[in-house]
């Protein structure tokens, strides 16, 4: 079960570590940028080195370590570091042009070719493409598309929602701090419970969360007394994101599919993360056959060339002239990186990997957890993989200030992993979907360790 490709990818005997982490050049670069970059950036707090190049899932720092890169970008180098196909794509498009505004252009043309022929369901050459730029602004053309259809106001979003942090979408970001930071209140935006089995009232049997949820949304919808505005749209993760890797029940999106049916809803898939085959499918709405009407893609569709865009049902189309209208969108870049991933990700036996491997994280992950007092949960689909930290397995305190620990641990270790969660609490992983065997391998042995250690200290 090794489909990969014909040659390896990544650097051989990762990690290997040369100095001290900052090593001296890297050090050096991060006070310049410290004394010339915004002090609002993060990853930088925890990540502490410079990049000098990165190969297949490994990353070569400035004083020459290399590091297994578990983190990919926050998912959104699917294909990895220079993967031969991008890259060959890139080069390709830049001797031809690198910028025009939505004419037509080989690259364009055979993105919204390839695109059409692999969306989910019903959208298969039956949608309508609309060029964005991040997977916020996606999230934002996609509401904006909802309202002007459905010509009604209000969006139901969810508790451990991410759907970006910039302009008006942020207020379908559960995180209040993010609206604190933009300026921007939640207007026009009302928040479900998301069915998050670790974490649901103990109450409500496992069998019955997503039936107790959509129940809550059928009530917002028809109690003129709810409180809730008439309903133009329902956006949701079919697996959260930042929310922290939850996979809900099997039953949630197809009847959250029939409640918008029933009540003429657009509902909006946001498969920025858990899209372009990071679950195992090339959609992760595919797992249960749903089709939303609109559909919001980004991050690994441009393979690290900021692009993105939402595809929607041909009906919706009835739109005016520069609806969501911006200069960079639809870049030739991304659009040439982006069928070029498509073509590989695309392809079963690629997929199959992708889920065989997933089990055996979960499985390996599990093994880890049936003998730690720190992980109180592991789920995940594909190569969307959490293992939630707590400081008591009883109560499921969460382990905010440990999961960081942990974190700190890897990256003094050679290993890239990051965190995501409603406390901040779970670490996820979100390597290349291309990652060799041995880095698997390697990886859980050093987040085996890293976990012992860290039950030691606390």
């Amino acid at each position: 079960m090794s489909v990969q490709t014909s040659s390896r990818l990544s650097i051989e005997n990762a990690p290997l570590l040369k100095t001290k982490i900052p090593g001296p050049k890297s050090k050096e670069f991060l006070d310049i940028q410290d004394t010339l970059e915004t002090s609002s950036r993060s990853y930088t707090s925890f990540f502490r080195f410079a990049i000098d190049y990165g190969k297949g899932s490994t990353v070569v720092d400035m004083d020459g370590n290399v590091f297994i890169d578990w983190f990919g970008g926050v998912s959104v180098l699917n294909l990895g570091h220079g993967h031969p196909a991008v890259m060959n794509a890139l080069k390709s498009q830049v001797e031809k042009i690198t910028h025009i505004t939505e004419v037509p252009t080989e690259a364009r043309i055979k993105y919204l070719k390839t695109l059409n022929s692999v969306l989910p369901g019903k959208m298969k050459n039956n949608s309508k493409v609309h060029m964005t730029v991040t997977g916020a602004d996606a999230c934002e053309a996609a509401v904006s598309l909802a309202r002007y259809n459905s010509k009604k106001p209000t969006i139901i979003a969810f508790s451990g929602s991410y759907h970006g942090i910039a302009g008006g979408i942020v207020g379908a970001t559960s995180n209040y701090h993010y609206r604190d930071y933009a300026g921007f209140s939640s207007q026009n935006y009302v928040y479900a419970p998301y069915p998050y089995p670790y974490r649901f009232s103990s109450k409500t049997k496992p069998e019955d969360i997503s039936k107790e949820v959509v129940e809550r949304i059928v009530e917002m919808i028809r109690d003129p007394y709810s409180g809730v505005p008439p309903v133009g749209g329902i956006i949701v993760e079919p697996v959260q994101g930042e929310g922290g890797y939850i996979v809900p029940p099997d039953d949630f999106l197809p009847m959250l599919r029939e409640t918008c049916d029933e009540h003429s809803i657009p509902l909006i898939i946001d498969e920025v993360q858990s899209g372009i085959g990071r679950t195992g499918k090339l959609w992760a709405s595919e797992y249960q056959n749903v089709t939303p009407d609109i559909m919001c893609i980004s991050k690994s569709i441009g393979g690290g060339i900021p692009i993105s865009s939402i595809v929607y049902r041909k009906d919706f189309d009835q739109i005016p002239k520069a609806f969501h209208l911006g200069t960079y969108r639809g870049n030739p870049l991304g659009m040439a990186a982006g069928a070029a991933i498509l073509d590989v990700v695309k392809d079963e036996q690629f997929l199959e990997r992708v889920r065989s491997k997933g089990r055996y994280l979960l499985k390996r992950f599990q093994e880890i957890q049936d003998n730690s007092s720190i992980i109180g949960d592991v789920r995940g689909r594909g190569f969307m993989v959490a293992n939630e930290i707590v400081t008591n397995k009883q109560d499921k305190t969460p382990g905010t200030e440990l999961a960081g620990k942990i974190r700190e641990s890897l990256f003094n270790k050679g290993l890239l992993m990051h965190t995501c969660g409603h406390y901040g609490n779970a670490m996820r992983f979100m390597a290349p979907l291309t990652i060799e065997d041995d880095l698997l391998d390697t990886g859980i042995s050093l987040f085996q360790e890293a976990i012992k250690e860290t039950e030691v200290k606390s």
